[in-house]
This record gives C-alpha cells, structure tokens and sequence, in this order.
C-alpha cells in the first residue's frame, strides 16, 4: 500500500525540515494505477503513526477526525469504519485498525498523500521553499503509482504541483489541468481544503470530487 522505494528520501527530508523527533508520514493506499490521488499538505504530530515508538503503517491522517468526513463523503471508507474514527480517541488507533482502514482505501483504489512529508509539530504553514523540496520525489510517487486523475488540496500545493498561481475557487464540476511528469500527462483538479479553517469548504470539496469521480 506504500511506495517504499522513497521512505529513505523522505527519512533524509524529515530530518531537515521536520520536527526532529517526529516520524515523516508517507502516501498510502492504492499504488496500482488509482482512480484517484488524493494530495494533502504536511503532517502535523496529530497523526498517531508520527510518534517514533508507532511500529505500524505510517499513512496519512490516523487518529485525527474530520478528514474522515470527507472521506466517508465520497465513499472510500465504509460506515462502520467511518464511525470508529469519529469515536476512537486517539490512543485507541492501534495498528491493525489503521492498515485495515487504508485497506479499504486501497479497495476503492485511491491513494492518500502529502505533498511534503515532512510532520510538523503543529499546523504551521510551510512556506513554498519547502514544498518545492519536495516536488521532484512527488513526481517521482506520482510516476510510480500512475495515478488516473490528481485532486490537489488548497491554493498553495495546486499551484506548486501545476506550476501556476491557482485559486481553486475557479474550479468546478470537472475542470482541471494537464500537468507533464515525464513523458506522462495527468490530469490534476485543484479543490479546497477540506480541514482546519477550511472546514467549512468540506462540501463543496466532496461535490467535486465526486463530480470527477463520475465522469471518464
């Protein structure tokens, strides 16, 4: 469910410009051509798997809540499932529930990432410096999984990812943008971040992607 191939890099990364005594969080799901990529920012040590002592898979988004909102919304993870996240405190999240939670990810064929891995202690912002660090082994995740379509997550990891400023206001239904990796074109649809302040847009994200999910 991991493109291993890459953890040493985003290791050597955390390093760098993660908090020092936090693990980094890699993508997960679906690694076989996808319906869908799902793009993030960074992790924050909310995410259980950030604790150097967690010896289970390090995916994005575990033990946190609401991201699981959106997930649910667009069903890729199923209703029991779902409201195991909205219960479990934190502590709960053992390992077992979380690789069978991204299992049914996997089953859905999507696959969950950060465009920087780096865990933060908080939800500092990163500035684009950062991110553009981490934009050449994105392309390399993104060539290895080859995903069929890409949903980027804000303005910021849209237009890094694009290579163009982008307000994702300007986005609906199933406009997107042809963005070169390699010899391969994928197409990538900026929406809102559905989380923290942007809590608020999370119906309006999943009314996209769903729209993007319905149409070849």
């Amino acid at each position: 469910m991991q493109v291993a191939q890459l953890h040493k890099k985003f290791d050597a990364l955390q390093k760098t410009f993660g908090h020092g005594e936090l693990n980094p969080i890699y993508g997960a799901g679906c690694v076989q051509h996808p319906r869908l990529m799902l793009v993030f920012m960074n992790p924050t040590g909310k995410n259980v798997a950030s604790n150097t002592n967690w010896s289970g898979l390090r995916a994005p988004w575990l033990g946190t809540k609401n991201i699981w909102k959106l997930l649910h919304e667009i069903k890729v993870v199923s209703e029991e499932s779902f409201s195991a996240t909205q219960t479990k405190k934190s502590n709960e999240w053992t390992p077992l529930f979380c690789s069978n939670l991204y299992k049914e990810i996997d089953s859905h064929e999507v696959y969950i990432t950060n465009l920087a891995k780096c865990t933060q202690l908080d939800a500092r912002p990163l500035s684009n410096l950062v991110f553009q660090k981490y934009l050449e082994l994105f392309k390399q995740e993104t060539l290895l999984i080859h995903p069929k379509k890409i949903i980027t997550f804000g303005n910021q990891v849209s237009s890094i990812i694009v290579g163009e400023n982008i307000s994702v206001g300007k986005y609906a239904g199933n406009r997107h943008e042809d963005v070169k990796i390699g010899s391969k074109i994928f197409p990538v649809y900026p929406t809102w971040y559905p989380v923290g302040q942007g809590m608020r847009n999370l119906p309006l994200a999943a009314k996209r992607i769903k729209k993007v999910l319905s149409t070849k």
